[in-house]
């Protein structure tokens, strides 16, 4: 199970990837996934929210504050869940995860409700987290069954 963790979190590292890729380019071009008016990479990705923390609506464009790209959480946190989970420490990679999750939720949130606009690599995180998190509770739950398993002896 620890491999299917690792495997969902390199997956979620990739998307990631990609994510910061649409965010490092010239906000002019077209981004490779502005499919309609809702579902647009593009306006998501160079919004006040696609840096942490949000960049101010008073804020000058050649302001000194150091915004950190939203993409390269996700990178550093889907590294640490596969670390973690190869080195088969579940309490940590829970932990991660939940909060991994809990920032997806609330980016999702945004995008549905403040933004009204859908980034397609945050969706696929979105999914991407929840699959990790509930297969690192399936495994916590395997793992303790099988330490309160009784040891089955056999007499002779």
């Amino acid at each position: 199970m620890r491999y299917l963790i690792a495997i969902l979190a390199i997956a979620g590292l990739i998307d990631s990837v990609l994510a910061l890729r649409i965010h490092n380019e010239d906000p002019s071009k077209a981004p490779p996934c502005a499919v309609t008016e809702k579902f647009d990479c593009g306006a998501v990705n160079h919004g006040r929210f696609s840096v942490f923390p949000p960049t101010s609506f008073d804020e000058e464009p050649g302001s000194k504050k150091v915004h950190i790209p939203v993409a390269i959480l996700g990178i550093i946190g889907y590294g640490l869940i596969a670390i973690f989970a190869l080195a088969n420490k579940l309490w940590i990679t829970l932990q991660l995860t939940e909060i991994g999750f809990a920032f997806a939720a609330f980016l999702s949130y945004l995008e549905a409700y403040v933004m009204e606009k859908w980034c397609i690599y945050c969706l696929y995180s979105m999914g991407i987290i929840t699959a990790i998190l509930l297969c690192t509770i399936v495994a916590l739950v395997l793992q303790h069954r099988r330490r309160r398993a009784p040891a089955i002896v056999v007499s002779p």
